[in-house]
């Protein structure tokens, strides 16, 4: 019989990757991953600004990571530099102001909590936002599945239908950054994107379609968490990198296994 706090963090982790699975699809698909890790880096400005403010953790950061999606933008559509020029100045830029107004501040901030995670530590609260956000997130993607895909094969086509890609993007970042301001507690700003990444790219090498792969996606997600967190009680390793050594050891068996054995599939 395992202990309470053991099975919070199982349940939690479980939901955490059936929202983030899905989601990193699109981030693959769409070669985005320097975005996420962007997108995560602002989560500690969006904590520093929570305490200072004393306003709900959760939602200072999505504030932030949602503002910071928009700053990307803006900053694209005048061409001035290229995107990972400028992510690398948003991310960069992000963490480091969050590190200096929460030593302005005087607040007393669990750094290595943030950056790393404490899934043991998540409550029942945490569950319950976490599978509540986590339903709403999942049920947005889902309405929006159809122009999010299209868009991300072809942006001038789906325009040309009329799907308005530049609206579906806003919507896939504001849906990023709800994943993250939800995932922080549980994998720490550092480690979020590689959940997002990792189960995704380990679903590819094995689904057939984009909707097998988003369900794979989740399920690797979930296994990772599971196999995470049982090699952290047994080896007594922190729990959030062992989750996402779980997640990359699933990868390499994906990648290892030889490729005959996946059905040919089409690329996305």
């Amino acid at each position: 019989m395992f202990d309470d706090f053991f099975t919070r963090a199982l349940v939690a982790g479980i939901g955490l990757a059936f929202v983030a699975g899905p989601l990193g699809c699109f981030i693959v698909w769409r070669r985005m991953s320097y975005f996420g890790d962007t997108m995560a880096h602002s989560a500690l400005l969006g904590v520093a600004l929570s305490l200072v403010l004393d306003i709900n953790v959760t939602l200072g950061v999505f504030i932030i990571a949602a503002a910071v999606a928009g700053a990307l933008l803006l900053l694209q559509r005048r061409n001035t530099l290229s995107t990972d020029a400028l992510l690398g100045i948003l991310s960069h830029s992000a963490l480091a102001i969050g590190l200096v107004v929460a030593f302005l501040s005087g607040i007393r901030v669990d750094l290595m909590g943030f950056l790393f995670g404490d899934i043991l530590a998540v409550s029942v609260i945490d569950i319950v936002v976490i599978y509540l956000g986590g339903a709403v997130i999942l049920g947005v993607l889902l309405a929006m599945w159809r122009p999010l895909l299209a868009a991300t094969v072809n942006a001038e086509l789906a325009e040309a239908e009329g799907m308005r890609p530049d609206v579906t993007r806003v919507v896939f970042m504001l849906l990023l950054a709800s994943v993250i301001a939800i995932a922080m507690k549980i994998v720490g700003v550092l480690l979020i994107t590689a959940l997002l990444i990792i189960p995704a790219a380990t679903a590819r090498r094995i689904s057939v379609t984009p909707e097998q792969m988003a369900i794979a996606s989740a399920f690797a997600g979930a296994l990772a968490v599971t196999g995470g967190l049982f090699g952290s009680l047994r080896f007594d390793t922190p729990s959030g990198p062992s989750i996402v050594v779980a997640a990359l050891a699933l990868f390499l068996i994906s990648v290892a296994l030889p490729a005959r054995l996946w059905r040919k599939k089409q690329e996305v």
